[in-house]
């Protein structure tokens, strides 16, 4: 890994406590070390450590903010349910936190809410887009709408028709031209509102789903996701730079009844160079849309599907971080460049972003690198059964190897990806449960991460781990007894 720009880190370390004006930063997310990749790792900057991280997950050494308040340390478990409801459960415990702070928060989360700005009290900020404006970009019924309106080319778009009410299968075969079609909520984010519809059976699963919809053309493609920084020049317009894109994997059913490989983000699979440009070129118009529409700058996810045979089209947008962000950073990092968020979060307070190097020139170097292997990649392992479990082996979240019989033996404390190489076995375990923490069917137990060097893959296809993410998942497994 290239070491970082010293220069650019100690800007961007002024930049970012300027924008904070000395108010405290407090993270809002599942994650409670949200933001970690930045403050650990190669040149760490410290002004991105929360002074206080409200989240579902307990945070670990050496990504402790400087308070933390976990849901699973009141419940004592983790699942389903609270995986979706945490925030509510944490909220009076975080406005006793929230008080011991000398000034109002500016407080980080992928986006703003009415929870949110309760939280942040009076003269607090919460650092995200208008939940009103979000809420129309990600609109899955006018996705194809905005890609039109972005110059997007026809080529990235996939063959779609809104609907506010659904009619029959067979008419919307004949709407999009295909016989299998994807009906995607309006108002739904995540494979929550999608469903593939096959025949009639998935058409009463699809006619459940709340309206409006967005009904397209089934592509059979890998899924694929890039993260873009759209920064105003100070002339009116943007600055637009994006990371490499990653493969995403959405659920692995091949692992068998232990932990479930539920999703995933490769960085160091390969693209073709055509795929790679025009996914970039797209990244770039629909942020300039954004700002000269909306006035919204900032981080957001465009995603889409590689097909075998080479094309991209795009499928979704997500105007905020998300969780694919605190790896993706390790890419940002490899190129001397500190992360994405932190000129995310100096954007969202006003603040001028001076350090980031020339777009074309950074574009150019994420296409590069694009089409060569090896980067960092993330696997999040899930519990799938019937039975609950507990962890009873390792010593918490950091590195493990697998040794000769596949068991994972603990290496070092660590918290940023690029501490486990993964070529030499090493994997990072972020966010295992402590082990008075029951694991029910369904919850998350430990996002895997590490930085491959082409050597290793984690996934041979979009629905498929290769045996090193079988091994791992197993090794995994083996830190746990049953609850």
């Amino acid at each position: 890994m290239a070491g970082m720009d010293g220069a650019a880190a100690e800007a961007a370390h002024a930049e970012l406590l300027g924008a904070l004006a000395g108010r405290p930063l407090v993270v809002v997310d599942r994650y409670s070390t949200a933001l970690r990749t930045g403050y650990t790792g190669p040149m760490p900057i410290e002004a991105l450590r929360p002074a206080l991280g409200i989240g579902c997950y307990s945070a670990w050494d050496p990504a402790l903010p400087g308070m933390v308040v976990a849901a699973e340390e009141h419940t004592g478990s983790r699942s389903v349910p609270e995986r979706r409801g945490w925030l509510r459960r944490v909220r009076h415990d975080a406005a006793r936190h929230l008080v011991k702070l000398d000034r109002p928060p500016v407080i980080a989360t992928c986006h703003t809410g009415a929870q949110l700005q309760e939280l942040a009290g009076p003269g607090g900020t919460v650092a995200a887009i208008d939940a009103g404006v979000r809420a129309t970009i990600e609109a899955r019924h006018l996705f194809d709408d905005l890609l039109r309106a972005a110059g997007v080319p026809a080529v990235a778009r996939i063959r779609c028709v809104p609907a506010e009410r659904l009619p029959s299968l067979a008419e919307l075969r004949r709407a999009v031209g295909a016989e299998r079609v994807v009906v995607q909520a309006g108002g739904v984010s995540g494979g929550r509102g999608t469903v593939i519809v096959s025949g009639d059976d998935d058409m009463a699963r699809a006619a459940r789903l709340l309206g409006p919809y967005r009904v397209a053309a089934y592509v059979e493609g890998w899924p694929c996701a890039v993260t873009v920084l759209s920064v105003p020049d100070g002339a009116g317009g943007v600055s637009v730079y994006v990371d490499r894109p990653s493969h995403e994997t959405t659920g692995v059913p091949e692992l068998g009844v232990g932990p479930l490989c539920s999703a995933g983000h490769d960085w160091s699979r390969p693209w073709p160079v055509p795929a790679a440009a025009l996914l970039v070129e797209c990244a770039e118009r629909i942020a300039v849309w954004g700002w000269r529409r909306y006035g919204v700058a900032g981080l957001f996810g465009l995603r889409g599907l590689i097909t075998p045979s080479e094309r991209v089209y795009l499928s979704a947008i997500r105007w905020r971080c998300d969780e694919s962000t605190e790896v993706s950073a390790v890419n940002q990092q490899a190129v001397g460049v500190p992360p994405f968020v932190l000129a995310h979060l100096v954007v969202m307070l006003g603040g001028r972003v001076s350090w980031l190097a020339d777009p074309q020139e950074f574009n150019q170097v994420s296409l590069l690198r694009a089409t060569q292997r090896g980067g960092p990649f993330s696997i999040r392992v899930r519990l799938r059964g019937e039975s609950s479990v507990r962890v009873a082996a390792g010593q918490g979240p950091g590195v493990y190897r697998l040794d000769r019989d596949d068991h994972p033996r603990w290496v070092r404390r660590a918290a940023h990806p690029s501490a486990a190489r993964a070529d030499h076995g090493e994997f990072l375990l972020a966010d295992l449960p402590p082990a008075d923490v029951v694991c029910h069917p369904g919850a998350d137990l430990a996002t895997v991460e590490a930085v491959t060097d082409g050597a290793t893959q984690p996934f041979h296809g979009p629905a498929s781990a290769s045996p090193f993410a079988r091994r791992v998942s197993a090794a995994v497994e083996r830190l746990f007894a049953p609850g």
